[in-house]
């Protein structure tokens, strides 16, 4: 499945602990150009919330996809990316401090494990 037409991603409500380290499901693997750490990729995500499910931000809610440098981008998707090829689906669960870093840090993510589904579009 390579269309990057894919769908606005549901999202589980996780069961169980938030992890402390980094997850990395490849829901479809694609089979175009691999993103290597410091690649610029082109995305459409969605992203939740661990503990409520409570969803904080999406690509597909505003219609467009998002083209950024990964070593602009937070940690857990600076070690998630590299390895996925055009085409492909994954889902990163990531702690906090992968994230936004601990409860207090100024960000209103700060201290919380956050779910993202990552559909790859490009890479340069």
């Amino acid at each position: 499945m390579t269309d990057s037409k894919h769908e606005k991603p549901e999202i589980d409500a996780p069961e169980g602990p938030a992890p402390e380290a980094l997850e990395i499901v490849d829901i479809v693997v694609g089979d175009g150009a691999e993103a290597t750490p410091g690649a610029k990729v082109d995305v459409h995500y969605l992203g939740v919330e661990y503990d409520s499910g409570e969803e904080f931000d999406s690509s597909w809610s505003r219609g467009q996809s998002i083209n950024f440098p990964l070593n602009n981008l937070i940690r857990g998707w600076q070690e998630g990316i590299p390895g996925m090829k055009v085409g492909g689906r994954r889902k990163l669960t990531v702690p906090p401090q992968l994230a936004y870093g601990p409860a207090g840090g100024g960000h209103p993510l700060s201290g919380k494990t956050l779910i993202f589904v990552i559909d790859l579009l490009g890479v340069s």
